[in-house]
């Protein structure tokens, strides 16, 4: 897990994790990655709209989000 979320720090991707908090929720969140420490990383949270600290051994799930790209039809 943390080498996907280190991987989107270096490229610069937006991530949707799934984060156990501390009482116990489990949550579905896009974040991106600012800067990755030992235990923790720093992430803009854009379901919170704030920076926030996650625990990497917190994290269930990590998946880059892909942008599909629109195609023009032509009528």
């Amino acid at each position: 897990m943390k080498d996907t979320i280190v991987k989107g720090m270096k490229r610069q991707d937006t991530l949707e994790i799934v984060y156990l908090a501390k009482d116990g929720n489990i949550t579905k969140r896009r974040v991106k990655v600012i800067k990755a420490y030992h235990d923790t990383f720093q992430a803009y949270c854009f379901t919170k709209q704030a920076k926030r600290t996650f625990y990497f051994d917190n994290v269930l799930a990590a998946v880059p989000v892909i942008r599909r790209e629109r195609e023009d039809v032509i009528s």
